[in-house]
């Protein structure tokens, strides 16, 4: 079982992480990432505005034009497979953490990076043949740990499109991310999101939509300042971050300022977005008649939630900032609990992985045969 990872903590960098605006930007990333020998164990952005309308509009109001039968794997890979799919009962062990987890915590889980090619790409050769980057979110109990297997499917996973295809790093890097999906299954999430689609345009005829690829998986929470809200994730998989993971903008371990947006104003110029998310009046009361907010995770479980990710290039430093009341209360700090659920996932994926992606695909209860291997470099 891996030992905690609370000793390996580095001294993050002073940066500017403004706070949020209606404008919305982006930058190109060059940045190089190297783990610590520790921490081998575990695991072009472009400045181009959005190409055309077609690719703000969420995958799930396209229509595929004809199913797509999944592969069918051999006898010995179907027992293998499914054998690590059914270990659903041991992986989430809820009330294991009661009273230690900080307040300023409000949510924590799983967090899987996917990318998807452009139309007719299949395997992108650099970023600028990406469609456009997601981020698939799977909370977990707040007070729960950790066991071995994937974990149980409770409808709760969230899908998350991220239109400017890399990751912001800086506080000078801003844009809009949605909600495509909510409260979605593991066979929505296979069906609609994950497999490649054929579907017809009026211009074009048909067109071809790429399998996604994964990029990474790891451990996220959604904490508080109580000024601001951020969303900080540790990637477990890869075990070394590559040419893909940092030209996308992912760290070892990264943070984003997140506000949504209030549904009731106009969306930001240079952004098209048919309509933002449909409140309900107790979420719309929140907003007090202000453009943006701090996220809360129930924001996030509203289709087309628009919220604004802004880099933090100072790492998880302020997103995991200990809160006094804490302290006085013995509760454990932010991100010495994110690393034991770290330490927890990675020894859960390392039981389940024969790979990288099937570790991945097992844990989203979908064989990997037939999907895109993850990938640490472009070829």
């Amino acid at each position: 079982m891996p030992t905690t990872r609370a000793a390996e903590k580095a001294a993050a960098t002073k940066g500017d992480d403004s706070k949020s605006e209606d404008k919305v930007t982006g930058s190109k990333h060059e940045t190089k990432h190297a783990k610590s020998p520790q921490a081998k164990r575990l695991k072009k952005n472009d400045d181009e505005k959005q190409q055309t309308i077609e690719d703000t509009i969420p995958s799930s109001t396209r229509e595929a034009s004809e199913s797509k039968e999944e592969p069918k794997p051999s006898a010995g890979e179907k027992n293998t497979a499914q054998d690590q799919i059914e270990k659903t009962d041991a992986a989430e062990k809820p009330g294991a953490r009661q009273n230690v987890v900080p307040s300023s915590i409000l949510e924590k889980g799983i967090i899987y990076f996917f990318f998807r090619g452009r139309v007719g790409i299949d395997e992108p050769s650099d970023v600028n043949e990406i469609q456009r980057s997601f981020m698939i979110l799977r909370p977990l109990g707040k007070d729960a740990e950790l066991g071995e297997g994937t974990i149980r499917d409770t409808g709760n996973i969230r899908l998350i499109a991220v239109p400017k295809k890399v990751f912001p790093r800086s506080g000078r890097d801003r844009w809009i991310a949605f909600v495509e999906k909510s409260d979605s299954s593991l066979k929505t999430i296979k069906e609609k999101f994950l497999s490649s689609s054929d579907y017809e345009t009026k211009t074009v005829g048909t067109r071809h939509s790429p399998a996604a690829t994964p990029a990474a998986e790891g451990v996220f929470a959604i904490t508080t300042t109580g000024r601001e809200s951020h969303l900080v994730y540790m990637i477990t998989l890869p075990s070394k971050l590559g040419e893909v993971q940092t030209e996308l903008g992912l760290r070892e371990k990264g943070s984003f300022i997140i506000s949504t947006r209030n549904p009731q104003y106009h969306a930001p110029r240079g952004v098209a977005f048919s309509k933002g998310a449909d409140y309900p009046k107790e979420v719309l009361d929140e907003f007090r008649g202000l453009r943006w907010i701090p996220s809360h995770p129930h924001h996030l479980d509203y289709v087309n939630t628009q919220f604004l990710l802004i880099g933090e290039s100072s790492g998880i430093k302020k997103a995991t900032e200990p809160q006094k009341e804490d302290e006085k209360e013995g509760k454990e700090k932010p991100e010495d609990e994110l690393e034991t659920l770290e330490d927890e996932d990675a020894h859960r994926m390392e039981v389940l992985k024969d790979d990288d992606s099937r570790a991945i695909f097992a844990d989203l209860g979908v064989l990997a045969k037939g999907y895109p291997e993850l990938k640490t470099t472009f070829e």
